[in-house]
Order: C-alpha cells, then sequence, then structure tokens
C-alpha cells in the first residue's frame, strides 16, 4: 500500500512542505530574503481594502503564514486583531475586531476560526491557501454570513499556478470527502490510490 503505515507520516510531511513552498518559501527558510508573488498581490491587495476601510476576514491553515501577514501589518501600521489556536482571550479579540473601527484586518488560522464565529463586520473573505476540505473553506467563509449581515461579503482565493495548491483544487473536484481532518488522521491517503497519491507530486 502506497500510503501504508511506513509512508503516510513520510507523504504527509512533504506535501504539507509543498504546500507552504506555494504560499512563501520562508515559512519552511528563515534565511529565504527573495520575492513570494502570492505574498506581494495579498499586500497589495490587503492595503487597498484597509485604504477604502473595509473589513477584512484573513484566513490561513497555516499560523506561520498568517505571522508573515501579521509582520506586514506590523510594517504598515495596519491594526489588526489575530485568532489562531494559542489565543485565550478569544472573545475579546472577536468584538474588537466587531466594534473597532479602526481595526480593518483579522487573522483567522483555519483550527481557531472554523466554528462559533459571527463576524458579520466583515465584508471581504481572503483565503489565503486551499483547504483540503471544501466544506471547511465554507464554514470559514461564513463566519461573516451570518444571521445580521447587511452587506455583500466578497470572497478571494489566492492560489499560486503549477504549484500543489492546483493539484488540491482539482483533488477536491473528484474527492468531495476528502477533509483537513482525514488528513491529519492519516484516514485520507489511505482512501486515495497510489495513482492520485503519485499525482499531488508531478
Amino acid at each position: 500500500n502506497y500510503a501504508g503505515k511506513n509512508n503516510t507520516t513520510l507523504i504527509l510531511k512533504a506535501l504539507n512542505e509543498l504546500r507552504q513552498i506555494a504560499n512563501n518559501p520562508a515559512m519552511l527558510n528563515a534565511d529565504y530574503i527573495s520575492d513570494s508573488g502570492k505574498t506581494e498581490i495579498v499586500t497589495k491587495h490587503i492595503e487597498n481594502l484597509v485604504a477604502e476601510k473595509h473589513k477584512v476576514l484573513i484566513f490561513s491553515s497555516f499560523v506561520k503564514h498568517l505571522n508573515i501577514v501579521e509582520k506586514i501589518c506590523k510594517e504598515n501600521n495596519w491594526k489588526y486583531s489575530l485568532l489562531t489556536g494559542q489565543t485565550t482571550n478569544r472573545e475579546q479579540v472577536i468584538n474588537e475586531f466587531q466594534n473597532n473601527d479602526d481595526i480593518h484586518l483579522f487573522l483567522i488560522s483555519l483550527k481557531a476560526g472554523g466554528v462559533g464565529l459571527n463576524l458579520t463586520a466583515a465584508d471581504y473573505v481572503l483565503m489565503l491557501d486551499p483547504w483540503w476540505n471544501p466544506a471547511a473553506e465554507m464554514q470559514a467563509i461564513n463566519r461573516a454570513h451570518r444571521i445580521g449581515q447587511d452587506k455583500n461579503v466578497f470572497v478571494y482565493r489566492y492560489i499560486t499556478r503549477d504549484t500543489i495548491e492546483e493539484k488540491i483544487l482539482n483533488l477536491q473536484s473528484r474527492k468531495q470527502k476528502l477533509s483537513d481532518e482525514l488528513i491529519n488522521d492519516n484516514l485520507a491517503l489511505k482512501n486515495m490510490s497510489e495513482q492520485e497519491i503519485k499525482d499531488l507530486f508531478n
């Protein structure tokens, strides 16, 4: 079995590293100082949204990716809120974003922001990287589509061409039940054919 016990950990590690490289190589190599096309595009988009005083939810499945965006926010003096699995004052952080007109950006990790959030102040949602489970993406997007929402909500997904991210999108269309939870439990790989796994790396 290509996704047998001996190979699963190695495959998962390689896939996650490919996903991080598609976002920004600095996520794997702290000494990387060159450009990242995705980061440049995301930064310019955020700059425009802040200038227009929009409220923006920024989701990533990688806290490291959010940390990169957080650094950019600090460099540009953009006020922001941050919610990850390490956040202890969750309600305070949520309320600050919802009610403080000076805070336009809310950086949220997939694990921390999938459920239990009512973020109707937001009118833009930026998905920094594709997730294995399309349903998890929709859960995140729906944080802004709650009762009381009186604005149109615009959603942007950032996909790096010719990378693992495009392959994830193709896989999503064929395997609707493939989920982030299953990947983490090593079950999804066992349900994939050897060729499907190889295709992720080719």
